[in-house]
């Protein structure tokens, strides 16, 4: 367990950080595995099929993750005031809720995708496969479920590498698996659905098992399994606050999704190829958001309101000189990438994820702040605003795929995160400065 009220905060933050980066880069590099095994031995459409669906499983995954995120802001809280029988009653709960809402939303969704995928105007030529490939990787959610709820808790108490560990020996099986199912014994789409949840699987048993032996400290004992006044609604105001935001901005996505689709095939598989980089070039940013979550909320537990502040200008400085080394990567390396990825030298293909990718990379200088601004808030327990931004990414995604893609087809696509992000970095400013982290300073329930 580390506590992160102590230390130059920078270094503090990026330390912390670092695991949390190099463990999503491993997570999106299985994704990144599918796709090009995919397009290498199955074709161009599975591989458009995979990006179709996509949007939804991400959209559950991120939905459960944000939650299980929620859940871990009174427990790193606890950790930050040294109130540690509080800390496990939240662990108690976390655990609870976690499972309890993985298994209803898997069930839900697994009745519903036919029609999800009708919605979303899926091209004909690969409704099938798209199907085939998402019912698959929706039996494996309880598998993300209890990883990042691990990986969550663990992070609260100032672990970050554990779960980065347990995600590098997953990939690696992963990528062995998709080799073998889909090339070996040529199961097709579905091969490489099936090598991603067992790899789901593996992550999570690891991470679990982890916990069970070597963090005793924050395994709640007999007692703190029962509820006390107050323990689930604060678990469920944190948890569903972020969990939420992660539904209202991938619900916008869902609905762009659905114009992507209406441009056909091709345009589908230059959305894929440049959101499975797209992916990789935010993790660095998201991560550096998801750390001040945590540095936040221990800093708010201990009473340092002045450490907050710091830390998140020093997070924004950290934002600004990663961004800069990605636009570079960007632009000097992104078509051969885009080539390699969806195995395809087609111009309309190509052509599109490049100028997708170029355009985005640019406002990756607002949406550093973003992350950074919208988790540091949901740290200092303020819920609503955070919520209030979603909702403005949402809007402006719906209103894009109602009046910008019918007009400016896929440059239209390319124009409406980063009209986002401005609208949204600037709220949250806003609502940063007008109430400070000494306004919000109490002491945990």
């Amino acid at each position: 367990m580390k506590d992160l009220t102590k230390g130059y905060p920078a270094k503090v933050i990026i330390l912390f950080a670092i695991p949390m980066i190099f463990g999503s880069i491993f997570q999106q590099l299985y994704n990144i595995a599918d796709s090009k095994i995919v397009s290498t031995f199955v074709g161009t459409e599975a591989f458009a099929a995979v990006g179709a669906t996509s949007v939804v499983s991400n959209t559950l995954i991120g939905f459960l993750n944000s939650l299980t995120l929620g859940f871990a802001i009174p427990i790193a809280n606890s950790f930050g005031g040294k109130d540690y029988k509080r800390m496990r009653r939240m662990v108690a709960g976390t655990v609870l809720l976690t499972l309890a809402g993985a298994v209803v939303l898997t069930v839900l969704i697994l009745l519903l995708i036919p029609a999800i995928l009708k919605l979303l105007a899926t091209p004909e030529d690969i409704m099938s496969p798209a199907l085939a490939y998402v019912r698959i990787i929706l039996y494996g959610i309880i598998f993300v479920s209890v990883y990042n709820m691990c990986a969550n808790v663990l992070r609260a108490v100032g672990d970050s590498r554990t779960p980065l560990y347990c995600l590098i020996i997953s990939v690696f099986v992963n990528i062995g698996l998709d080799l073998l199912f889909v090339n070996g014994f040529h199961m097709g789409i579905q091969g490489a659905a099936w090598a991603t949840i067992i790899s789901q699987a593996l992550s999570a048993v690891l991470c679990l098992g982890y916990i069970l032996l070597k963090f005793r400290d924050i395994i709640p004992e007999k007692d703190e399994w029962k509820p006390v006044e107050g323990q689930y609604s604060e678990l469920l105001t944190t948890g569903l606050a972020m969990g939420f935001m992660s539904l209202v901005v991938n619900f916008g996505t869902i609905v762009l999704q659905g114009a992507i689709n209406g441009l056909g095939t091709a345009i589908v598989a230059a959305h894929t190829a440049a959101r499975k980089v797209f992916d990789i070039f935010t993790v660095s940013l998201y991560c550096l958001g998801n750390a001040m979550t945590t540095f936040v909320s221990q800093n708010m537990g201990a009473g340092e309101p002045a450490r907050i502040r710091r830390g998140i200008r020093h997070a924004v400085v950290m934002a600004t000189g990663i961004t800069t080394v990605l636009v570079i990567i960007c632009f000097a390396f992104g078509r051969p990438v885009f080539t390699w990825l969806a195995s395809t030298d087609n111009p309309t293909i190509v052509d599109s994820a490049v100028m997708y990718s170029r355009i985005s990379i640019v406002f990756f200088y607002v949406l550093g702040p973003l992350f950074i601004l919208r988790c540091s808030l949901q740290g200092m327990g303020r819920k609503v605003i955070p919520v209030c931004s979603s909702v403005v990414e949402m809007t402006i995604k719906v209103l894009s795929a109602t009046i910008l893609v019918p007009r400016l087809a896929y440059f239209g696509v390319a124009l409406t995160e980063p009209i986002s992000w401005v609208c949204m970095t600037i709220l949250l400013t806003v609502a940063y400065f007008a109430k400070p982290p000494e306004q919000m300073l109490r002491k945990p329930a």
